[in-house]
């Protein structure tokens, strides 16, 4: 809560007539974000009077629940990437036109303990039989970038700037692999089977999550 407080009061600053902010005009900006990608930091560097290359890092971890083919699993979406963007702006403008990559990981970490009979791949099997699944549903390592929003940091001779982004990242379908133990089964080849077929399920279940939202906002300061 204190990095989006900095952030909007940081945005007033940068909203503020021009003669409140300390007046700058060099080409580069180091920033702050928050949003689907997580907590950010990121440097810019403006290469023309249209175009911004931009680099930085974004984490995140939160709990992100889910059930599968009736199965309830404790999730953690956590995400650890670096980014390189260039940003074309039209004019001149704040407005711009993003595109870049994302590289690292992002990642859904699955645990379920069933305390009832559940259907897994297929059959039905008692907690006793089933005892722990751990999973992870992962998306790909680089993950392409489009997206539009506003930014003005070098579009006036203010030292701070705002910037708002939205967009989509891509990826191959989830990797999904599940592992069960503790139960009577959780060794067994025909149950074994059975957890693969789970893992295929899970996979057609989670296709969606390959287009990952971005949505991010954030304050830079010019040197």
């Amino acid at each position: 809560m204190r990095l989006f407080k900095i952030l909007a009061a940081a945005a007033a600053l940068a909203a503020a007539p021009a003669g409140a902010a300390f007046a700058q005009s060099g080409p580069f900006a180091i920033g702050l974000n928050a949003g689907t990608p997580g907590l950010g930091v990121e440097a810019k560097l403006r290469v023309g009077d249209r175009l911004v290359v931009r680099g930085g890092g974004d984490w995140l971890n939160l709990s992100h629940d889910e059930d599968y083919s009736g199965v309830n699993y404790d999730g953690k979406l956590k995400a650890a990437t670096a980014g390189l963007f260039a940003d074309w702006h039209p004019g001149g403008s704040a407005f711009l036109v993003s595109g870049g990559a994302y590289f690292g990981d992002r990642k859904l970490d699955l645990t379920a303990r069933p305390t009832g009979p559940v259907e897994i791949g297929g059959a039905t099997f008692t907690p006793a039989q089933v005892g722990r699944i751990d999973g992870k549903a992962k998306l790909s390592s680089a993950q392409p970038f489009v997206g539009v929003g506003f930014d003005n940091t070098f579009t006036t001779e203010r030292a701070w700037g705002f910037r708002a982004l939205v967009g989509v990242s891509f990826s191959d379908d989830p990797d999904v692999s599940l592992q069960a133990s503790g139960g009577t089964l959780s060794g067994d080849p025909t149950f074994q089977a059975r957890l693969r077929q789970e893992e295929a399920d899970i996979r057609d279940d989670a296709k969606d999550f390959k287009y990952y939202p971005v949505v991010q906002i954030g304050v830079s300061r010019r040197f």
